[in-house]
């Protein structure tokens, strides 16, 4: 019988993580509007909503990839069922990241490098003038709460489920209080008469997104090209994959240990060694937490060629 290729073990998990995104999706919708609606001419606050707005980006590959690998059987075109969707999901995540932060931090320069000096005006409600900088600061704040919510609830889902693109995700949402915070300088600044405080505050929040779409670029491209498997939050290797790679060399010492990691899984080809004479399970040489041993999903041999090339 055909299967998906999501592990069993990892549904009930995955279940609460797709219930957590479609939450972050609604809330994520109403922190933009809310800054939509107040943006005014500042560049810090455009910046900021830019920001908002990407950050729909990533769960919303999660949700697609979750359903590919939730859902859609293994076939004869696709042998390994959808293991990789979510690095590809990852990878698309990555690029529209590292695109804008870079795009956002050209125009902040230039508007420094130009003087440009943004104006924050007045409105008038129920008959009063009131500084647009006041909505801002508010907008401003109301954006902090959500994301730091949900990221706190997304950070151990994402390591249950050793899921990078849910935990770049859980760390754009935690650091959204670093851009409130300079987004709230920036509007500060401009009441102040600082013309350049703007710039600033949105140069210091390109950067942010620039600096996550980065890290997110470099582990994401190295699962698509087989690379060894990464940490979750960073490009360096995964301490699980040297681990087993460990272990893999204790037991065949005289062999060649190459790891790769498709999405979640981590697959193993053991070369110059034969397969030992009773039948193992993969999981057999997880060395860590057996809660864990799911990501190990095949161990291959490949026997050394014999004298004179023969087989």
């Amino acid at each position: 019988m055909s299967e998906t290729s999501l592990p069993e073990e990892l549904r009930e998990t995955m279940a609460r993580a797709i219930r957590l995104e479609y939450w972050n999706i609604f809330w994520t919708l109403t922190v933009i509007g809310t800054m939509g609606l107040v943006l005014g001419q500042s560049q810090t606050m455009k910046t900021a909503w830019i920001e908002d707005s990407l950050g729909l980006v990533p769960p919303i590959m999660f949700l697609v990839a979750a359903h590919m690998e939730c859902n859609v059987q293994r076939s004869r075109r696709f042998p390994f069922g959808f293991e990789r969707v979510n690095g590809l999901g990852f990878f698309v995540a990555a690029v529209a990241l590292t695109a804008v932060g870079a795009l956002l931090l050209y125009n902040a320069l230039m508007a420094l490098a130009t003087a440009e000096h943004a104006t924050v005006g007045s409105i008038v409600i129920l008959g009063h003038d009131i500084w647009l900088g006041w909505l801002m600061i508010a907008a401003q704040i109301y954006s902090l709460i959500p994301p730091l919510l949900i990221g706190r609830k997304e950070l151990p889902l994402a390591r249950a489920l050793n899921d990078k693109l849910l935990h770049t995700d859980a760390l754009m949402n935690k650091a959204n209080w670093l851009t409130g915070a300079a987004g709230l300088a920036g509007i500060v600044g401009l009441g102040l008469g600082w013309w350049w405080a703007d710039a600033v505050a949105a140069a210091i929040i390109s950067l942010d997104i620039l600096n996550d779409g980065i890290k997110a670029l470099r582990s994401s491209t190295a699962e698509l090209v087989d690379g060894a498997p990464r940490a979750l939050s960073s490009a360096k290797l995964s301490q699980e994959a040297q681990n087993l790679c460990d272990r893999l060399k204790a037991e065949f010492p005289d062999a060649t240990i190459r790891l790769r990691e498709t999405g979640r899984l981590i697959r193993a080809e053991v070369h110059h060694a034969c397969p030992p004479p009773q039948p193992r399970h993969p999981r057999y040489y997880w060395p860590d937490d057996e809660d864990r041993a799911w990501r190990l999903a095949q161990v291959s041999f490949i026997p050394p060629i014999g004298e004179n090339g023969k087989f």
